[in-house]
């Protein structure tokens, strides 16, 4: 096992910059998820700490060694892609134990490696099969098995879920997370998928526009969000967002959305006075009010999921979505008044997208 460090790093296609000056530091033995939408660069910087793509700019190291002028398969990593390119004419223990036959590695070594990865994965009973005898779940297995059985410094993972249908992916995320427990081996995982990266990860790093947004813990990313960006991204479903200004300055400000609705604050708050902010709470951080107090709202659209109940509504201008445990009877059309959790507001500078210190 080995920490790595991506050290001001920059990357290039001609004239398009894609990532610009990214720095991150990962510990020993981490499991640290790289997510952010379509295009932000976190494919390209993990093909880099692979050595699949040259760095312009920057150092990436690997333990103590700068990795950056050599051949991928003196790195030490394994890679686990989106597409689990097996050979469909090889066995699954003959795919397993492939690499180490290329580095011609003594064929007990490699039978023992392969029993012990396959125990692991629970792949022991279809060891002789071949690749179209197997779901996909199952290639996945094997795919990561092929890894394994390298006994690499860092496990490298490119979107390794996002062909399987959504019962699989849950029941995949969960076994990744038990197999990085059990063997504590760094490892880096890219996603578009928040809810991977907060199951998964211990330490997620934001990304966009080939820039680092923000970096820490899954709840700590949660609850307080750097920026807009961050606190739209993280969190299923996404958080409200309400534009406002504040009507004065004193130890009680006042908020007022774009219509006129006033907005409820914690009593405390400093904003200055006819700042533009953005008011943000989570769908969870809303309830009804059941003496008349809160906020007016419309209900547009009623979404029952079983365990919870999403009510889409018109509320200040805006359209929010409100997540209840409850079951209620909510008609479309229908008014309600609803209470921000005011200990769980966000408050952010519109301009700046950044988060307002609390």
């Amino acid at each position: 096992m080995a920490s790595v460090s991506v050290r001001s790093v920059h990357k290039s296609f001609d004239d398009l910059a894609v990532i610009h000056g990214v720095s991150i530091d990962i510990n020993d033995g981490e499991f640290l998820v790289l997510v952010g939408p379509s295009g932000c660069g976190k494919s390209t910087l993990l093909r880099m700490i692979a050595g699949l793509e040259d760095i312009n700019d920057g150092e990436i190291a690997i333990g103590d060694t700068v990795v950056n002028d050599m051949a991928p398969k003196a790195r030490d990593v394994a890679m686990v892609f989106q597409n689990y390119a097996l050979y469909p004419h090889m066995t699954v223990r003959q795919n397993m134990g492939f690499s180490l036959r290329l580095r011609r590695e003594d064929k007990n070594m490699i039978r023992e490696r392969v029993d012990s990865a396959a125990q692991i994965l629970g792949l022991t009973q279809l060891l002789n099969r071949l690749p179209r005898q197997l779901s996909g779940g199952e290639r996945q297995r094997v795919a990561m098995g092929r890894a394994i059985v390298r006994d690499p410094q860092v496990f490298l993972f490119d979107e390794p879920l996002s062909n399987l249908d959504a019962k699989l992916r849950v029941q995949m995320r969960t076994e990744i997370k038990a197999l990085h427990q059990r063997l504590r081996t760094t490892s880096v995982y890219v996603t578009h998928d928040q809810v991977e990266a907060m199951t998964m990860a211990e330490r997620i790093v934001v990304m966009n526009l080939g820039r680092v947004e923000q970096v820490g813990r899954p709840l700590d990313l949660y609850d307080r969000p750097a920026n807009l960006f961050v606190a739209g991204f993280i969190g299923s479903p996404a958080m409200n967002f309400i534009d406002a200004s504040s009507t004065a300055e004193s130890d009680a400000p006042a908020l007022t959305a774009a219509d006129g609705t006033a907005l409820p604050l914690p009593p405390g708050t400093r904003v200055g006075g006819g700042q533009p902010l953005v008011y943000g709470v989570r769908p969870e951080d809303l309830a009804l009010s059941p003496n008349g107090a809160g906020v007016e709202a419309t209900v547009s659209v009623v979404e029952p999921t079983g365990s919870t109940t999403l009510v889409f509504c018109e509320m200040a201008g805006q359209e929010i979505c409100v997540e209840f445990k409850e079951r209620h009877d909510f008609n479309p059309g229908q008014t309600i008044r609803l209470m921000p959790r005011l200990e769980a507001l966000h408050l952010f500078d519109r301009e700046t997208g950044q988060r307002l210190s609390d």
